[in-house]
């Protein structure tokens, strides 16, 4: 199914529609560049001793030194570049998971708030109060009639 021959064939188009398989790859192609970056900074040591040690006839003893720093300084803002790189790689992992979850997120908000209208165009309708009791015959349960304050008391018992 995949293969050159379909004309809607893109080879990262799984990898794009799912966040673990995006991170996946970003950490394949992080774990690829930090090895580069391993390597260019061994790269770089070596060449900062071979430059500093390589003096002409007539040199003073910075010479050596001052034409070697554009080339350190080159070789340095690659790695420099390279980490942000990397860097930057971790941080789209993440910001694809986020993504993904704010999909989920805003469904369920979009949902919460159609109900909340709803409630709001519909209120529910309140039950109507019980009937009062008869006056001859009081409920000793009811809530309502009694006492509404110690003062009042000792005229219901009396």
């Amino acid at each position: 199914m995949n293969s050159n021959s379909d004309p809607n064939y893109a080879p990262l188009r799984d990898v794009a529609q799912s966040p673990e398989a995006t991170a996946r790859y970003l950490a394949d192609v992080q774990r690829v560049l930090l090895d580069i970056g391993k390597n260019l900074e061994t790269l770089a040591i070596e060449t900062r001793v071979h430059l500093r040690k390589t003096h002409v006839e007539g040199d003073r003893w910075y010479h050596a030194r001052m034409r070697a720093m554009p080339v350190e300084k080159a070789l340095g803002n690659v790695l420099k570049n390279l980490n942000n790189l990397t860097e930057g790689l971790e941080k789209s992992a993440y910001k694809r998971r986020a993504h993904d979850e704010n999909v989920v997120n805003t469904v369920k908000g979009r949902k919460e708030k159609e109900l909340e209208k709803q409630r709001k165009k519909n209120p529910p309708t309140l039950q109507a109060a019980p009937n009062p009791p008869q006056q001859g015959a009081q409920s000793e349960n009811s809530g309502y009639g009694g006492p509404t304050s110690i003062y009042d008391l000792g005229r219901e018992s009396a």
